[in-house]
């Protein structure tokens, strides 16, 4: 293989290539220390890969020189065999020592230097496979290493090469190449004859605290192994060890690969305060606090959570919690307190147990919605009102017409007066959904009572009396007795007397309470005689009609005007898009009718949020051919919440000539709601802020005390 020579820069760049390469290839753990440096903890291999680039970059380097190409692993075989094993720091520039036939150094260190207690020199060395191929001027990287740090360079800091001891007869050395050695200063030092041979970088936790605690005081120094990193024995200024290793709470370290190095790693991780200085990799109290989260380590409480059968076993710790809940301080600290060592909760759920440590260790909420009521239920208990209004809250953004009636059920239990307002609110508005809904018929008696005798409840009664039916169903289900008449009477009780009856249409009645057989024949006679008779007799069912709820009109236009050659329709829309600050209803909107008298119109109004149709209606208006508004409506009034955009949009068909709006508003206050609008893209008929059509829009809301 011909090949030109290459300059020295080139030459120098192929050496610390097949240098890097070389180290991959002997030591794996190598490249986890580089990704760990990174920040990467990628579960890849890369030593297949890394092995044939050793034999590409040998041919290269071997051809430069003009040598022939020799097989990678023949030339490693016979370089692991030919040299023995240098001593742990030293340096890669150093000069080589050579082995006697028995194995042992040609060289021996001072016999002073043995029996000095502050300073080791060891005669044996780890298999340093990072140095083939590196020749005396392949040191020539870039960086200045001392006799003592040769890796300094890789870990972007400075260690000393051996813990400094005073007082301590045995000092310990490990090596991730060699495993551990200990050496005593009245024994001679001996190098291992298997310097092949390759054992675990870990050392044992137990011995490291044993030899540091024997014989004195530790200065704050680092061991390190054959990589530069420290010691899991050694000691580390919390200042260092911070920049060190990341913060990492104890059980969110994802998955590897079993068996993998990347995986060994992912574990030490998981189990950070395995470590018997975990304690300084955490720069704040939160950061400590959290490793402590759902750990065994220095529990001194466990709660036993859940219904029996299906409970889970949480270490805690009780200054902790103490501090974080008075229920829990009276609990282990009060005059009454506990000394069991298990507590059982079997009322509690045990995810929403973890939520509420969560936030005690960590100051972190994590709600979940098939939990949320769960965790605001503990945190009740507990008496944790921050976690308790953050739960709250979380149920009043995910509030809608289907979860409302449930949602004022455990609102009540829990006594949250804002959330119960909330949801009357949407049930008062979306009343015919919200008693269709699923979870109507598993609220308890009290508050279908409420719902039934609501006042301003916007449905009709024969709604309600469908709701009532189905409720008194289920609860006999519940009550594992036949869902007859007789039975469904009995179950709702006192409720019955809340439906108003009266207030039905004769028909409605006829054909729906008359023949359920859910009322005796007196009170079926009592109701026709009301319907038909002009001397009505009394009732023990109420007759005054709901109030339900008064729609309420935004209009946004000042004036409006008409012109002979305006406002034409042809097939063409007219949209506005508008937001809220409070959470209100759209009911429908007022248009503008003919400007060249009475016609009627044919039209199709949509409520969308970004392009997608939360309703839209088919429907008819007549116009006087005045410049008043025209209303339509919804099947059902569509929630809109605060702070998002939504696009009204009408396609109307009828007289060519209507009435437009001018002098149009961008903000508009209609009650105790503020109206924002601006153009929309969809409007293809000229309709915009400053004037077209749509002028109102007509919506349920709170109204202001004034009113």
């Amino acid at each position: 293989m011909d090949m030109q020579p290459a300059t020295r820069r080139s030459s120098g760049v192929l050496k610390l290539g097949r240098y890097i390469v070389r180290c991959l290839t002997a030591q794996p753990d190598i490249w986890l220390l580089f990704l760990y440096k990174c920040g990467q903890l990628v579960a890849v291999n890369l030593h297949e890969p890394v092995a044939r680039s050793v034999g590409i970059l040998d041919e290269l380097f071997q051809a430069q020189q003009g040598l022939s190409p020799e097989p990678v692993g023949r030339s490693r075989d016979r370089e692991r065999a030919g040299r023995p094993i240098a001593a742990i720091g030293s340096s890669p520039s150093s000069p080589r020592r050579r082995s006697t036939a028995d194995g042992r150094l040609s060289h021996r260190a001072p016999s002073s230097v043995a029996s000095s207690p502050d300073s080791v020199s060891s005669a044996s060395s780890p298999d340093n496979d990072q140095y083939r191929g590196m020749d005396e001027d392949d040191t020539d990287d870039g960086y200045t290493d001392s006799e003592d740090e040769p890796f300094a360079y890789m870990t972007g800091r400075r260690f000393s090469s051996t813990p400094s001891c005073t007082g301590g007869s045995r000092t310990r050395r490990s090596s991730s190449g060699c495993g551990s050695s200990y050496i005593s200063d009245t024994n001679s030092r001996r190098s291992s004859v298997a310097a092949g041979r390759r054992h675990n970088s870990c050392t044992d936790i137990a011995e490291v605290a044993d030899d540091t605690s024997v014989g004195g005081s530790c200065r704050d120094t680092l061991s390190v192994n054959s990589y530069g990193m420290p010691q899991s024995g050694s000691t580390v200024s919390q200042r260092e060890s911070s920049s060190f290793l990341p913060v990492t709470q104890p059980a969110s370290a994802p998955a590897s690969p079993v068996g993998s190095p990347v995986s060994q790693l992912l574990s030490d991780l998981s189990n950070i305060t395995l470590d018997p200085n975990w304690q300084a990799i955490k720069s704040t109290v939160r950061e400590r606090n959290a490793a402590m989260f759902n750990n065994d380590l220095m529990a001194d409480i466990y709660f036993v959570v859940g219904n029996p059968g299906h409970t889970q076993r949480i270490p805690s710790h009780k200054y902790i919690l103490a501090t974080g809940s008075s229920v829990f301080y009276a609990m282990f600290y009060g005059g009454l307190a506990d000394t069991k060592e298990e507590i059982e909760v079997p009322d509690v759920e045990p995810t929403a147990f973890l939520t509420l440590l969560r936030y005690l260790y960590c100051d972190e909420i994590q709600l979940e919605p098939d939990t949320v009521l769960a965790t605001l239920y503990v945190a009740k208990k507990y008496i944790v009102p921050h976690l308790a209004r953050a739960c709250v809250n979380y149920l009043e953004t995910s509030l809608t017409a289907k979860n409302a009636c449930l949602l004022l059920s455990q609102s009540r239990l829990f006594e949250e007066p804002e959330l119960m307002q909330r949801c009357w609110e949407v049930i008062d508005a979306q009343a015919e959904i919200a008693l269709h809904s699923d979870g109507f018929v598993d609220i308890d008696a009290d508050t279908l009572q409420s719902v039934l005798g609501r006042e301003t409840i916007n449905c009709k009664e024969t709604i309600l009396w469908e709701a009532a039916m189905n409720w008194a169903s289920a609860e006999c289900s519940r009550r594992e007795i036949e869902p007859t008449p007789s039975n469904k009477r009995q179950v709702l009780d006192s409720a019955l007397y809340l439906l108003r009856l009266p207030a039905m249409s004769l028909e409605e009645f006829a054909n729906g309470p008359a023949q359920m057989g859910m009322l005796t024949l007196e009170e079926t006679v009592d109701l026709f005689l009301h319907y038909t008779a002009s001397n009505k007799p009394r009732l023990t069912y109420p007759t005054k009609p709901r109030i339900g709820l008064k729609p309420q009109t935004c209009h946004r236009f000042q004036s409006c005007a008409y012109r002979s050659n305006q406002w034409r329709y042809r097939g063409r829309c007219d949209s506005i898009q508008f937001s809220v600050d409070r959470r209100v209803f759209i009911v429908g909107f007022g248009l503008y009718g003919s400007s060249t008298g009475a016609s009627d119109y044919t039209v199709k109004i949509e409520l969308k949020r970004l392009g997608h149709i939360l309703a839209e209606n088919n429907t008819k208006f007549f116009s006087d051919g005045s410049s008043n508004t025209f209303h339509v409506y919804f099947a059902h009034p569509v929630q809109v919440d605060p702070e998002l955009f939504y696009t009204a949009s009408a396609i109307l068909d009828g007289a060519e000539l209507s009435y437009f709006g001018q002098e149009g508003l961008s903000e508009i206050n209609a009650g105790c709601v503020t109206f924002q609008f601006q153009c929309s893209s969809e409007s293809t008929n000229g309709t915009g802020v400053q004037g077209g059509q749509i002028p109102e829009l007509i919506f349920y809301g709170p109204i202001s005390e004034n009113h």
